[in-house]
C-alpha cells in the first residue's frame, strides 16, 4: 500500500506557500518482520528497532538515560492525569508497596484503593475505574506527539513501556525515517498505538493547536537546538500538558556564543562555573517567554543537565492573571571578573529564577522507580540524579565549585565535606548539585565564602612571597576573614545520595560517547565526526618544538602596531606583503 502525506516545505514558520508531497511504502506485516539485506536490530528497552546498515537514520546509544528517564516521568505524569480521567494504571513490576529509603525517613506507599475512589466520587464517577495496561490503547488516555522521531525508538518504547496513551504520532520530516517507524511500529506490534507521520515538525505542531486537537504530551529530541520548534510547541500541547525539551547545543547555552544565545533563546549567556545550571535556566526562560505570547505559563517539574545535554520537563497551563506575574520569575545574572572589586562586571540573562523541580513530583518519580528497580537499564542511574535533585536547595540559583574558590587564592582545595561542614557551622544552608561533582550550593554570602577560603589558606598557608601584589590572590588574602571557620566534619554535612554511594555522576560509557554525526536531510548520515576532528587536529604538520622556530611566523600584534617586545619578539617583525604588493 502507498501512503501519500502532504508536507509543508520547512521555509519560515508563518509561511503557508508552497507544497511537496512526500510518498513512503507503508510495510506488510511479512515485509516488516522480515530483515532486509544489511539492516541489524538494536535492542533498548522493550523495543527492538530495525537500523539499515548506513546509519541513514540518526541513533545515539548513549541517549538511553534520556529516553528511561522520559518513560519514568511520562507514566507518573499520566498516572498523576489520568486518575482524575477514572483510569488506573498497570505498570508491569511495581509491587503492591513501595519502600523508598531516604536516610532517616522511610516513605511508604501503598496501593490505595480508598483514595482512588474518593477521586471517582470527585469526579462524579459511578462505574468503577478503568485500567491501563502497556501496550493496550486507552480511550480516556494520553495523546504523545515525538516530533522528531528519527527511527521511532522512543516512541515504540512508549508505547511499550508507558500504560495509558490513546495514540502516539511519531513525525520526522524524512521519507526514509517514516517509513522506517511504520515498519518499527509493526515489527514491535504497536502499529495500532503508533502512526507514522512525515512532516514538518512545526507544522505539524502548528496545524494541532486547537484545543480539542491539543497533545497531551509532546517529545522534542532534536540534533542541536530546539529553539526553532518551541513557538509551535507551547501552543500544540494541552492545558496542564506536559513538554519534554532537549538541548544539545551546550557551546551556545554554556557562554560559548552569548549572541548566539540571545538570537535563539532571547537571553544571553556567559562563561561561568555553574554554565549547566544556567542552560538549563536560559530554556525555561525561553519556554516561559514564549508561551506568555499565547496567555500561558510553564510549571517546571524536573530539569537535568546530563553527559552532553540538558532535559527539561515543564508542565502548559493557560491563566491571564497567572502570566502577569511571569516578569516576576526571571532574573540577571551578575558576574564579578574580580572577586576583590567591584569594576569589570559582566551581565547575562534574563534567566528563569523560580524552582527549576517539583519534588513532590520528582518524589513520586522515585518511589515508583525504587518499587521497580529493573524496569529500566539505566534505574541506577535515574535514583542516583534524582535523589541527587531531592537535595538539591530549592531557592539558591547556581553554585560555587570548590577547584575554582581554591584557584583563586591558590592554595589547595579543602575537602568537600570539611567544607560544607564549615557552612553549616556557620548557620547557613549547603547543598550539592546533580549538575557538578564538585558543587556548592548555599544561601551563604560571597564574603562568607571567601572568609572560610581565608580561614582554610591559614591552616594550609600559600607561600605569599610567590604572590604578585596586584594578583587576585594576594587582594584576596591581604583582608583578614571576619569569622572564625570550624572545619570540624558534621554528620549531616554528607548527604544522603552520597552516604548511600548512589550512581551521581558515572564515568564516559564509552570513547567518543557525545554527540554523533547529524542526519542528513535525505536520510543519510553526515561524514564520521572523528574524521573531521581528526582533520582539524595538528593544523601544523611539524610541530614547533624550538622557540628560534617560531621567527619564520610574522607577529600578529606587530602588524597592528601593538607590540611592545621589540627586538625581543619571539615572532618576526618584518614587514607583510600588502595586497598591493603581491599584485606586483
Amino acid at each position: 500500500m502507498l501512503r501519500v502525506k502532504v508536507v509543508n516545505k520547512p521555509t519560515s514558520q508563518n509561511s503557508c506557500k508552497g507544497l511537496k508531497i512526500t510518498a513512503y511504502s507503508e510495510p506488510s506485516v511479512e515485509a516488516a518482520t522480515e530483515l532486509l539485506p544489511g539492516e541489524t536490530v538494536v535492542k533498548e528497552g522493550k523495543a527492538a528497532i530495525l537500523f539499515p546498515s548506513a546509519n541513514e537514520v540518526f541513533y545515539n546509544p548513549v541517549q538511553e538515560f534520556n529516553r528511561d528517564l522520559t518513560c519514568a516521568v511520562i507514566t507518573e505524569f499520566a498516572r498523576e492525569l489520568l486518575v482524575q480521567r477514572g483510569v488506573k494504571l498497570v505498570v508491569p513490576g511495581e509491587e503492591d508497596r513501595v519502600v523508598v529509603s531516604l536516610g532517616e525517613e522511610e516513605v511508604e506507599e501503598e496501593k490505595k484503593e480508598e483514595e482512588e475512589e474518593e477521586e471517582e466520587e470527585k469526579n462524579g464517577a459511578d462505574e468503577p475505574a478503568l485500567t491501563a495496561t502497556v501496550g493496550e490503547k486507552c480511550e480516556k488516555g494520553l495523546r504523545v506527539l515525538e516530533g522528531l522521531a528519527a527511527s521511532g525508538l522512543r516512541s515504540v518504547r512508549f508505547a511499550l513501556e508507558v500504560p495509558g496513551l490513546q495514540s502516539i504520532t511519531a513525525n520526522d520530516f524524512s521519507a526514509k525515517a517514516a517509513a522506517l517507524i511504520a515498519r518499527n511500529a509493526m515489527y514491535n506490534g504497536v502499529s495500532h498505538l503508533i502512526q507514522a507521520s512525515c512532516k514538518d515538525a512545526s507544522m505539524l505542531m502548528y496545524e494541532m493547536r486547537g484545543k480539542k486537537q491539543r497533545y497531551d504530551v509532546i517529545d522534542l529530541d532534536p540534533y542541536g537546538s530546539p529553539a526553532t520548534f518551541l513557538d509551535a510547541a507551547v501552543q500544540a500541547v494541552s492545558d496542564g500538558g506536559l513538554l519534554c525539551v532537549t538541548c544539545t547545543d551546550m557551546a551556545v547555552m554554556a557562554g560559548n556564543s552569548g549572541e548566539t544565545c540571545y538570537s535563539k533563546y532571547g537571553s544571553v549567556s556567559i562563561k561561568s562555573k555553574y554554565c549547566h545550571e544556567m542552560a538549563l535556566r536560559i530554556i525555561l526562560h525561553s519556554l516561559d517567554q514564549r508561551a506568555g505570547v499565547y496567555q500561558r505559563y510553564i510549571q517546571p517539574l524536573l530539569s537535568i543537565s546530563a553527559d552532553f545535554y540538558i532535559r527539561v520537563f515543564v508542565r502548559v497551563f493557560t491563566g491571564q492573571a497567572t502570566v502577569k506575574n511571569s516578569a516576576s520569575k526571571q532574573a540577571l545574572n551578575e558576574i564579578f571578573c574580580c572577586y576583590w572589586t567591584s569594576s569589570g562586571t559582566r551581565l547575562g540573562g534574563p534567566l528563569w529564577a523560580e524552582a527549576i523541580h517539583d519534588l513532590t513530583f520528582v518524589q513520586k518519580v522515585l518511589s515508583a522507580l525504587s518499587a521497580n528497580p529493573g524496569r529500566f537499564g539505566t534505574s541506577k542511574r535515574i535514583e542516583g540524579v534524582l535523589s541527587m535533585v531531592t537535595e538539591e536547595l530549592e531557592d539558591v540559583p547556581f553554585y560555587y565549585t570548590l577547584d575554582s574558590l581554591s584557584s583563586s587564592i591558590r592554595c589547595n582545595t579543602p575537602p568537600m565535606l570539611q567544607f560544607r561542614s564549615a557552612l553549616l557551622h556557620a548557620g547557613y544552608k549547603v547543598s550539592l548539585s546533580h549538575a557538578c561533582k564538585n558543587a556548592i550550593k548555599t544561601d551563604a554570602p560571597p564574603a562568607t565564602m571567601w572568609d572560610i577560603m581565608r580561614c582554610w589558606e591559614k591552616i594550609h598557608p600559600v607561600k605569599r612571597e610567590k604572590l604578585s601584589n596586584t594578583s587576585p590572590s594576594f587582594r584576596i588574602l591581604s583582608k583578614e576573614p571576619s569569622l572564625e571557620a570550624c572545619f570540624t566534619v558534621r554528620e549531616d554535612a554528607n548527604p544522603q545520595s552520597r552516604r548511600r554511594h548512589l550512581t551521581r555522576f558515572q564515568e564516559n560509557p564509552q570513547a567518543f560517547w557525545g554527540p554523533k554525526a547529524r542526519a542528513k536531510a535525505g536520510g543519510g548520515i553526515s561524514d564520521n565526526l572523528q574524521d573531521k576532528r581528526k582533520k582539524f587536529q595538528n593544523k601544523r604538520k611539524n610541530q614547533i618544538t624550538e622557540s628560534s622556530e617560531l621567527k619564520k611566523f610574522p607577529c600578529k600584534k606587530f602588524r597592528k602596531g601593538t607590540c611592545t617586545y621589540g627586538d625581543q619578539c619571539s615572532y618576526s617583525h618584518d614587514s607583510v606583503p600588502t595586497n598591493e604588493d603581491k599584485m606586483e
